[in-house]
């Protein structure tokens, strides 16, 4: 598959469905850094996350017998927030299976949008796998929150847009990772046409999947601890199409806490004045523990989503 070739044309495919985003120089954070960074604001994305580009790219691709029995999936949230949304401006019926301890918050995102909501099971790939029955047995097309690679082109529209909001090439791009699908089309088209970039992606320790699986060299099943970053937390199904993606361009992992991810939440939202959701905090937080490397470096960092509730809001404060 030519990846260059298959973003470019999924951005032009769903540009009149989705926002491009603002890529933002920050004064506070270059300041203090001593570098330019850059945050991709991604948390003001319709249904506040990157996760529509996929879901659009996706319906807009199925044929017209598809779209007429209506689609499943399985989210902890914002893939299905963003599902419910492309559905309903599409005319699609849409179910989303959600795992028992999904966020509040999100699962209203998704109610919002006319989703029908279902519950299975205590992690993401429980209710993949439930999702994935059900589509086989009522005959409804199945989308994945990241293994698919329509979803993953989708997620790739953020690096065209990158690429022509910067006059010279980044340095380096840090990017959180769950299933791999955001990291894996942004970072793809970002290597075509600046294969100088590194690619850093992060994860919480408490669930951190897709990067041990890299350093293994295989899909683990790991058990995930619970994390403040729940957009990134979770299994990773067998035989991803996103792990060799991520193997490739993925230069460096990091690793951060839940003391880490929260500080830099709280730092952001102070000096930049947006709600940022954990996963975009692992993000910053990733930032933050390669302080030094970064000096006098161009850097981008990719604001995944602004989906939080304000009891965890009031927790960080």
């Amino acid at each position: 598959m030519d990846f260059k070739k298959e973003i470019l044309k999924s951005s032009h495919r769903i540009s009149q469905y989705v926002r491009k985003t603002y890529f933002q120089y920050s004064f506070p954070f270059s300041e203090s850094f001593n570098n330019d960074t850059w945050f991709k604001l991604e948390n003001l994305q319709h249904t506040g996350s990157f996760k529509v580009r996929g879901a659009f790219n996706k319906l807009l691709n199925i044929s017209k017998v598809e779209k007429k029995r209506g689609v499943l999936s399985a989210s902890t949230g914002n893939h299905g927030a963003a599902l419910a949304y492309a559905s309903q401006i599409l005319g699609v019926s849409c179910t989303i299976y959600v795992p028992k301890n999904a966020s509040l918050s999100k699962l209203n995102n998704m109610k919002q949008f006319g989703a029908e909501i279902k519950f299975h099971g205590n992690d993401c790939v429980d209710a993949e796998m439930k999702s994935r029955e059900m589509s086989i047995l009522q005959g409804k097309t199945y989308i994945s929150p990241y293994n698919d690679f329509d979803i993953i082109m989708g997620q790739g529209s953020i690096g065209v847009e990158i690429i022509s909001q910067v006059e010279k090439p980044l340095d380096v791009m840090i990017i959180s990772v769950g299933g791999g699908g955001l990291i894996g089309g942004t970072a793809s088209y970002l290597k075509y046409i600046w294969p100088k970039i590194h690619i850093i992606g992060c994860s919480p320790i408490n669930s951190a999947v897709m990067l041990e699986s890299i350093e293994a060299g295989e899909i683990l099943d790991l058990e995930s601890k619970e994390t403040i970053s729940d957009g990134t937390a979770g299994g990773v199904e067998k035989d991803s199409v996103t792990f060799p993606i991520c193997k490739e361009v993925i230069d460096e992992s990091i690793f951060v806490s839940e003391t880490e991810i929260k500080k830099a939440m709280f730092e952001y939202m102070k000096k930049e004045h947006q709600l940022i959701e954990g996963a975009a905090g692992t993000a910053i937080a990733a930032l933050f523990q390669k302080k030094k490397y970064l000096k006098g470096k161009r850097v981008g960092v990719l604001v995944c989503g602004g989906n939080i509730s304000m009891e965890t809001v009031k927790q960080i404060l």
